[in-house]
């Protein structure tokens, strides 16, 4: 395992010190998060603002994830397909320009050379996470720091689990491909440190979760830190991207086949 951990790990990339290059750098850091997760995190902190201005505590309100989009059931799975297909435009945009910047695949791990390991190290990360995170989220729930979340609202169709388990891989890889590979990379080219790069990417995955209450924030926040130093490790993106998504199919089609059959889901 330690082998796997460091000796694979390849080299970092150079710290760009030209003062143009760097500019361009962090404009293109900019645009990139003002257009897609971090975006999300400006508007997730209204919303809890929001809810946080409301009479009714936290805990008695709710907010769906996973809802229709129109009342035609072939429209609707138009709109859900074209969700998830939005946000793995996001990761490939992220995956594009650390390309086009000279970079390989190989060197944040998003190359098929090991696939076995990856899905084994995904499979492992899940109960690694998912566990705990579930708990968490109900005991904050039940304290009052989290809203009612609802994974899904959609109705019962032969498409429901199909769009559901798109919208999971789209979240993971848009979040893992952003916020780990790509920003990462970059806060490494712009010479910060580890774990002050580590920091700042997790707190902007809690940052868009925000409109899940406080305790998604800090969720959310730990997972950003355990999956941003595994990659930090070993450079290996995909069982990020699989575990993420495996965390989310779990929650969406689970959620969606015991909505009204189990007491304590909201």
């Amino acid at each position: 395992m330690r082998s796997w951990l460091i000796s694979d790990r390849p080299a970092f990339p150079e710290v760009v010190t030209d003062p143009a290059q760097r500019r361009v750098l962090k404009f293109e850091l900019l645009v990139v998060f003002g257009i897609t997760l971090g975006l999300s995190g400006a508007r997730s902190l209204l919303s809890l603002l929001d809810s946080l201005l409301r009479p009714e505590p936290l805990n008695e309100q709710q907010v769906a994830l996973n809802v229709p989009q129109a009342a035609t059931g072939l429209i609707d799975l138009l709109k859900q397909v074209l969700s998830a297909t939005q946000l793995i435009g996001w990761g490939a945009l992220g995956v594009y320009l650390l390309y086009r910047g000279g970079m390989k695949l190989a060197e944040v791990g998003l190359d098929r050379t090991r696939p076995r390991r990856d899905l084994l190290w995904g499979a492992g990360l899940t109960a690694l996470i998912g566990i705990p995170g579930l708990a968490l989220y109900f005991v904050g729930w039940q304290l009052g720091f989290n809203l009612a979340v609802q994974p899904s609202t959609l109705t019962e169709s032969w498409w429901r689990p199909i769009t559901l388990t798109l919208s999971a891989f789209g979240n993971a890889f848009a979040e893992e491909v952003l916020v780990v590979g790509y920003l990462l990379t970059r806060l490494r080219q712009l010479g910060w440190r580890e774990n002050s790069s580590l920091f700042a990417a997790a707190v902007l995955r809690g940052s868009y979760h925000l409109y899940q209450g406080l305790g998604g924030f800090v969720g959310n926040l730990v997972m950003g830190l355990v999956f941003g130093r595994l990659w930090q490790k070993t450079n290996r993106l995909w069982p990020l991207v699989v575990a993420h998504t495996l965390l989310d199919v779990v929650a969406f089609v689970g959620y969606a086949l015991l909505r009204g059959k189990v007491s304590f889901l909201p």
